[in-house]
């Protein structure tokens, strides 16, 4: 087994500390990535917190994590070593469901066992990217091209695979109509692959001193929320709306907007259930759907176009000793747009205490 250093929380409330965890041994299909950055999701925070009532303690999370391969199984075809790589929000899956055959492994049927607080095959405990490195099977890995920094490339792990794969599924391209609802670590990166496909995208945010950022970032138009009364004038505007908040919305509101056969897509969690008029959905012929991540082809189809692109997250680099402020900060919203942990910074500062 491989000793590795890590940050971890030991319990709802508790500070993260230095730890060393265990890794496994590189098997004949596996990979071994020594990472350099990982990048802080909002599902961190409250995995760590335990808001949904199933985090598996001691917890290292980390699900958007990019480095540098420093070993290879014998049986490994797709990397060598020096080669850019990234794991996302998986790192195993039944591999025979009809959702793993599909290219959907994100809905695998099977054992779908998360990169961390979750347990894998072995009913061993899983350990996400706040760590030196991950030892993952190669189908699990994904290549991060040269171009792409891998600070800028981390969140795309999620935050990127997460706006790009509703984007594609329901048709963005040139000539479509798309609404961004809030402007953060998904909305930004949403903007501009959004752009990229050649759709005119208008975002919606409660904060007016974020309106800058999307222009420049490729929205055509920003609209503040609170000032309902635009929504009237914005009727039939729209094909596809992706909110990435985690708050319930006035649906009819936004529903209203949709032109016919447009879809309302839900990537963010509302706290509470949806309300709405049933005629919202029936005049139109409008929908409302949902998403999660992606595929493992679809999120390397989404590295290659950022890397075409020249997408990437704008990010906050922070330290090992940061991330209790930066969990705070990212509760009130206080990032543009996405904090990224510089994993170098694990090695500094106190000794690593043993995992439990």
């Amino acid at each position: 087994m491989l000793q590795v250093r890590a940050l971890a929380t030991g319990g709802p409330g508790e500070p993260f500390r230095r730890v060393t965890i265990e890794r496994r041994d590189v098997g004949p299909r596996d990979v071994l990535i020594d990472i350099a950055y990982c990048g802080v999701c909002h599902s961190d925070v409250s995995y760590a917190r335990d808001e949904w009532g199933r985090t598996l303690f001691p917890l290292v999370p980390g699900h958007e994590m990019a480095g540098v391969i420093s070993a290879v199984g014998t049986g490994v075809s797709r990397f060598a070593p020096g080669d850019h790589a990234g794991v996302g929000c998986l790192v195993q899956t039944c591999g025979v469901c009809s959702s793993c055959l599909s290219g959907y492994e994100q809905h695998c049927n099977g054992q779908r066992v998360s990169t961390y607080s979750s347990r894998d095959s072995q009913g061993q405990p899983t350990y996400g990217g706040y760590s030196e490195k991950i030892v993952v099977d190669e189908a699990f890995a994904v290549q991060i091209p040269a171009s792409l920094p891998l600070q800028n490339a981390a969140p795309l792990l999620c935050a990127g695979i997460t706006t790009f794969s509703p984007l594609t599924r329901w048709g963005t391209g040139p000539g479509t109509r798309v609404g961004i609802v809030g402007f953060g670590g998904l909305g930004h990166v949403a903007v501009q692959i959004s752009q990229a496909l050649g759709a005119r995208t208008t975002v919606f945010d409660l904060d007016p001193g974020k309106r800058d950022d999307a222009l420049r970032l490729g929205a055509a138009s920003y609209i503040t929320t609170a000032d309902t009364g635009t929504f009237t004038e914005l009727a039939r505007s729209l094909d596809l709306i992706i909110c990435t908040v985690p708050a319930s919305l006035d649906l009819d509101a936004y529903l209203g907007m949709l032109d016919v056969s447009g879809t309302f897509v839900m990537i963010g969690v509302p706290g509470g259930r949806l309300n709405l008029d049933p005629f919202s959905l029936i005049v139109n012929q409008r929908a409302i759907a949902g998403s999660r991540i992606g595929g493992l082809g679809e999120t390397q189809e989404m590295l290659n176009f950022c890397a075409k692109h020249s997408i990437g997250a704008e990010v906050e680099i922070i330290g090992a000793d940061d991330v209790g402020a930066a969990y705070e900060r990212l509760q009130a919203g206080d990032v543009r747009f996405r904090f990224c942990l510089d994993i170098s910074t694990i090695t500094q500062g106190q000794p690593a205490s043993q995992a439990a």
